[in-house]
């Protein structure tokens, strides 16, 4: 089986779909990870973000892998660590450029679809239901309101020991919506046969138990 679940930035849905991949014994994708991943190499190689060709050039052959941990699962860019990496204010306010790049939005989506065929997934982003698993059989788009975005990134960077102010943080995720869903590739939009979830005034206990019972139907 395969569960795509959608949503914008820091609707809780890598939260959630770790959640239920663990609860249904599925393998869990994140593919926002393998996005932030390619912008951290592009970033310390000094390339420009817009450059297509210099990106592809080295993201052919790099190693993007994940290791489950008890607290979720560690990043991986060719064999060095990079969990921390990629959410650093830096890679988060750049990765949309590098996402928006058709070449490599071609070459995650392959690397996803792989994964994907493997055995039963639980695949999180922003074009899952859409493009990357079209044929899922549960697809979600999860939402919620800026403010409690922002609360929710604030809190996950306070505990990697990362201080960027609530108001700052605000402003990026809207900054970050906009781009995500205007670009003219793979674009964040829900799909026509998602189910929406509005997490805002939920609980992830909440929102966990509303997509396994989802699932729970598709599979009577």
């Amino acid at each position: 089986m395969q569960i795509a679940i959608d949503g914008p930035a820091g609707s809780g849905k890598s939260t959630i779909a770790k959640l239920v991949a663990n609860k249904l014994g599925f393998i869990y994708c994140d593919t926002g990870a393998m996005y932030r991943t390619a912008t951290v190499m592009a970033l310390r190689l000094g390339l420009a973000l817009g450059d297509e060709a210099a990106i592809m050039a080295h993201l052919k052959d790099l190693a993007i892998t994940f290791k489950p941990t008890p607290d979720g699962q560690q990043v991986f860019m060719d064999g060095e660590d990079v969990t921390l990496a990629i959410r650093e204010p830096e890679t988060t306010n750049n990765v949309s450029q590098v996402s928006a790049l058709p070449a490599v939005r071609e070459e995650m989506v392959r690397r996803q679809r792989e994964i994907a065929a493997t055995s039963d997934i639980v695949m999180d982003g922003r074009d899952i239901g859409t493009t990357v698993l079209p044929d899922a059989e549960v697809k979600i788009f999860m939402i919620a309101s800026v403010a409690a975005r922002a609360q929710r990134r604030h809190k996950e960077n306070v505990a990697k020991g990362i201080m960027t102010p609530v108001t700052t943080l605000e402003e990026e995720i809207a900054t970050r919506d906009h781009k995500d869903s205007t670009r003219s590739v793979s674009p964040l939009k829900k799909a026509a046969d998602a189910i929406e979830i509005d997490s805002t005034q939920m609980t992830i206990d909440e929102e966990v138990a509303e997509i396994l019972k989802l699932v729970a139907a598709k599979v009577q």
